[in-house]
């Protein structure tokens, strides 16, 4: 009897394990197909589209994006009123053999200032996104407010903790955002999957919603390679010839129309089109975003055609990052203080990251420069006369503010 019982135990653990084992893969298939790195981002008229990146730990997969008007999601993915889109579906190497899945997507026909719910993945094994919404540029331009910072570079998922409360805190203050523009440096190390997906991770409930503009950074490219920055991101192909796509940019967004440039390579050619690129602007503001800073806590040497151009064509305001200090400058004009309106003003906005430098000597163009060692962001409200900026700390406390009037 003993032994029977024995055999009867043996097969009820046998049949318990199996079942945990099974039930442990099942997750795991679950986990493998399910979206990450969540990216929205400009890639046409943001009136009328919105594109979309994610990965999946699992290669070999199709993407699909559906997109149904409305704030709420829908009873029912199916139907009429389901738009869906089919996305660029693709492998890239991650390290140590391994290989992801990384899809692109852009949903086109969509109606001005309406709200969306989307979701996407590849609906097998229960590979969808949570739903989540997002809202299309007004028909016609009006005020818009969008969040801009710099430097969130970082390897642990404790130094992305530090990017993820940043915009916890700007999202507080400025409530009715369009979109982020960031200066650079996204990561540390992009060659490290664990450190975007730590990137994306912390910042998720955001990222998923608004739509995230980001500029080159030395850390985003190195040696002149910037595949795996650009991988994550389905950006405009409209930039400099010689420019990997994605690293050089333009994009009109209601009173504004702003520029991405790339301080790390092709820099002559970038001359070439941010002429010819402003020269067919219209719109009554102009902002440029980069990396290593024409005007900061020093200068970039190799900028100096860029600032001949700005100073050209009246660029407004100038997004700059990589120095880890805050600055902004009076008005600039041909290496000048100028009354205001009649120059270019560049601001540092700090860092989002877990990194900061020692403040460099004042400058004959700071109007505003200190090191607080504390993450910041401004939030920057742009109308047709006005295009006011504000920057605050982590904290929530506002530490610069300048306004630019027509």
């Amino acid at each position: 009897m003993r032994g029977r019982r024995d055999m009867v135990w043996f097969v009820i653990v046998g049949l318990l394990l199996a079942a945990a084992i099974f039930g442990l893969q099942k997750i795991e298939r679950h986990q493998a197909v399910q979206p990450k790195s969540v990216a929205l981002t400009f890639k046409g008229d943001a009136r009328n589209s919105l594109a979309f990146t994610w990965y999946t730990e699992v290669p070999g997969l199709q993407g699909v994006v559906q997109v149904a008007e409305g704030a709420q999601p829908p009873d029912s993915w199916e139907g009429d009123r389901i738009l869906t889109f089919a996305a660029e579906s693709a492998e890239i190497a991650i390290g140590n053999g391994k290989r992801q899945g990384v899809h692109k997507a852009e949903a086109t026909g969509l109606i001005p200032g309406t709200a969306y719910v989307y979701r996407l993945g590849s609906g097998k094994n229960g590979g969808w996104s949570e739903p989540a919404g997002f809202v299309t540029e007004a028909a016609e331009a009006e005020t818009f407010s969008f969040i801009n910072v710099a430097d969130s570079q970082g390897v642990t998922a404790a130094d992305f903790k530090l990017w993820g409360r940043t915009l916890d805190k700007a999202f507080a203050v400025f409530q009715d955002v369009r979109f982020i523009v960031h200066n650079g440096d996204l990561t540390e190390e992009p060659e490290n999957e664990q450190g975007w997906d730590a990137f994306f991770g912390q910042a998720g409930q955001w990222l998923s919603r608004v739509p995230l503009l980001p500029v080159t950074g030395n850390h985003d490219e190195m040696a002149g390679e910037a595949e795996r920055f650009t991988s994550h991101f389905n950006l405009p192909d409209n930039g400099a010839k010689g420019s990997a796509p994605g690293t050089t940019y333009s994009f009109d967004y209601g009173y504004a129309h702003f520029v991405m440039l790339d301080t790390e390579s092709n820099l002559k050619r970038q001359t070439d089109w941010l002429r010819d690129d402003l020269q067919k602007n219209g719109k009554p503001w102009t902002i440029v975003a980069m990396h290593r800073p024409a005007y900061g806590g020093n200068q970039y040497e190799k900028a100096e055609d860029w600032i001949k151009v700005f100073d050209e064509y009246g660029v407004d305001l100038v997004l700059q990052g990589h120095n880890h200090e805050y600055s902004r400058s009076y008005p600039l004009r041909s290496g000048e203080i100028v009354p205001a309106g009649e120059g270019t003003v560049y601001v540092v906005t700090n860092t989002a990251g877990p990194k900061f430098n020692e403040l460099k000597k004042d400058k004959f163009y700071h109007a505003v420069h200190f090191q607080n060692d504390k993450q910041m962001f401004a939030g920057i409200t742009v109308s047709e006369r006005s295009l006011s900026y504000e920057a605050y700390d982590a904290d929530g406390n506002k530490l610069d503010e300048v306004v630019l009037t027509r």
